[in-house]
């Protein structure tokens, strides 16, 4: 399951990535009762005998060593130990972690990261995800909280973060769908989103091809950062808001060219993902059989 702040997309996965049945719904977001609820009701509508293990991939901080969702910006889920409760209730093995990773694992071994072994994924949805593979291996820090690139800092003292985070200026809020949406109303009107100014720039609309590349500079302004700490080969763009492709791209491209340092600049890529938006659900389920493969 992946659960986003925005929708819950899950599906029955084989280890190839294989999806053989999918469901999706709207998340619930009125309270972390009824978020759990939908959750639950997602595995009773997927169960079967064939399913041997869950993975959840949550937008949340994950403490794997106790399994338990720490803190959330984009969905009410604090300090809940998702991992116990899962398992208890289903009899199962279960994975979890955090959503970013989850995309990453997938586009690792499935998707437009095969065959590299530093990879830095963001994903552009409500927030932005991150994730990151480190000299082949999964990057989860010291005990599960690491790779939050969406909260990294661009502006000390810059507008405040959404949700529990106490932060202010962190990359989501420059460049995710929702700093898209804000530039959508102020050009269109209250009742505008991203999809609408994308839309727009792609039949040729001047101010929004310029209210992207503005976004696409943020973009590529954080990527930059990323870029000079831990040179990958690729840095690989998802979500539902990379659907603007060279519209932020390119200008994300051309930050770059300005921030990146000589070394790391020259080798990095910077390619869109290839599972699209069922990179965190197909990761999810790699996690999940990460507990099957774990040592007893």
């Amino acid at each position: 399951m992946d659960c986003g702040g925005t929708k819950i997309l899950a599906g029955v996965v084989g280890r190839d990535g294989t999806v053989d049945r999918r469901h999706a719904l709207a998340t619930p977001t009125s309270s972390e009762e009824d978020l759990l609820e939908a959750l639950d009701g997602v595995v009773e509508t997927l169960l079967g005998e064939d399913v041997v293990a869950i993975g959840l991939g949550v937008p949340s901080q994950i403490d794997q060593r106790t399994g338990r969702a720490v803190s959330s910006v984009h969905v009410p889920l604090r300090d809940v130990d998702l991992r116990g409760r899962m398992g208890d209730r289903f009899g199962l093995p279960v994975g979890i972690d955090n959503d970013g990773n989850a995309a990453a694992i997938a586009e690792w071994r499935l998707g437009a990261g095969r065959g590299a072994s530093n990879i830095v994924l963001l994903t552009l949805g409500t927030g932005i995800g991150g994730g990151l593979i480190l000299d082949g291996r999964p990057f989860r820090g010291s005990v599960g909280g690491g790779a939050e690139l969406g909260h990294m800092v661009l502006d000390y003292g810059g507008p405040p973060c959404k949700g529990d985070c106490t932060g202010h200026g962190h990359f989501e809020a420059f460049a995710a769908g929702s700093a898209a949406n804000a530039l959508a109303r102020a050009r269109f009107g209250e009742h505008a989103d991203a999809r609408r100014l994308v839309d727009a720039a792609e039949g040729g609309d001047q101010g929004a091809i310029s209210d992207l590349a503005e976004l696409g500079h943020r973009l590529g302004a954080g990527i930059g950062s990323l870029v000079n700490i831990f040179n990958p080969e690729l840095v690989i763009i998802g979500g539902g808001f990379a659907d603007a492709g060279e519209l932020i791209l390119g200008p994300a491209r051309e930050t770059l060219a300005v921030e990146g340092l000589p070394l790391p600049r020259e080798v990095v890529r910077i390619v869109l993902a290839e599972l699209g938006h069922e990179a965190g659900m197909v990761g999810a389920a790699l996690v999940g059989f990460e507990t099957l493969d774990e040592p007893a």
